[in-house]
């Protein structure tokens, strides 16, 4: 599991950090405000994959006695730092920015100046900023699908592996915080860079700069609300969320099911990890068993358990006789 994340994230970190560089200079060059917001949001993205890398990374290691689940929920706490320290900030940033220009009424940059934190920087160029903007936006579109694509492959198998019915079941149900964030992210990002492509381009047919203003106010707000909903997620599961209640149940069938089992008097669940789940559970044996044969019995519902979902990480099973 963790390979297949780590693999989305790495990918989705080198498609945003190059993105960064390709939008800055572009903006640079054009000092469009949505290329601006643009850049601003593919900085707040190679931070969120490093990020999650460090809670993949955390989590790998060994239980101790101060954490004897281990440390597989360190990936839900990175994941929550991404949805409020950078994509709130990256967000409030482009529509800061956004709304600054549009409060002027937007201002028609002049080619090879732009204005950033405070300092104007002339870059003399010989090519029409329009055409800039469209060759980066274009070529950021480009790798921010193909990043996109490895995250919905991994969404997708995950999908097909649980039996969920859809992207909405999958967000309320999957314990991959961390590939759920890397799919969310892409999406909003080729959303943010067709809407910087159409507010440069509406710029460009009307002549009036406020649609390039409208435009980095747009992502600004896209970024906002992907923080609220990824902060939602992620609440969830470092709360301890349980697995769903129908999944559960069928777990507790099987419990039940064994032939050494009377009853199964309580029965609980809570993700550690990504996809690492914890199970316990208070049976009753068939009085007339003897301390083996219920130990036997343990490890034949231990391995039942695991064979029926792989996410099953720690079983504590305790005997009520």
């Amino acid at each position: 599991m963790a390979g297949g994340s780590t693999g989305v994230v790495l990918a989705a970190m080198f498609a945003n950090g190059g993105i960064a560089v390709l939008k800055f200079v572009g903006f640079l060059l054009t000092g469009s405000p949505s290329m601006l917001a643009e850049t601003y949001h593919s900085i707040s993205d190679t931070g969120n994959q490093v990020l999650l890398l460090v809670g993949i990374k955390y989590s790998g290691q060994e239980a101790t006695q101060a954490h004897p689940f281990g440390y597989g929920k360190a990936q839900f706490f990175y994941a929550f730092l991404v949805s409020v320290l950078l994509f709130g900030i990256a967000g409030w940033e482009s529509l800061k920015h956004g709304y600054h220009e549009l409060q002027a009424g937007g201002h028609e940059p002049e080619a090879g100046a732009a204005e950033f934190l405070g300092f104007t920087v002339d870059i003399p160029t010989p090519v029409d900023p329009f055409w800039i903007s469209v060759v980066i936006l274009l070529g950021a579109i480009v790798f921010e699908t193909w990043a996109f694509v490895k995250a919905r492959a991994e969404l997708k198998r995950q999908m097909q592996e649980y039996g969920w019915s859809g992207y909405r079941e999958t967000f309320d149900r999957t314990s991959d915080i961390t590939t759920l964030t890397a799919f969310t992210e892409d999406t909003v990002a080729l959303v943010g860079l067709v809407v910087a492509l159409v507010g440069i381009t509406a710029y460009r047919v009307t002549g009036n700069p406020v649609f390039d203003a409208l435009g980095a106010i747009v992502i600004g707000v896209l970024l906002m609300c992907f923080a609220v909903l990824l902060a939602v997620e992620n609440k969830r599961l470092i709360l301890g969320e349980s697995l769903h209640e129908s999944v559960e149940g069928e777990l507790r069938a099987a419990v039940e099911s064994n032939d050494a089992v009377v009853r199964v008097d309580d029965f609980r669940t809570m993700f550690v990890g990504a996809q690492q789940l914890l199970v316990t559970a208070d049976v009753s044996f068939d009085p007339g068993l003897d301390t083996a044969a219920v130990d036997e019995a343990i490890g034949a519902i231990e391995a039942d358990l695991r064979e029926r979902d792989g996410r099953v990480k720690t079983i504590y099973i305790e005997p009520e006789r």
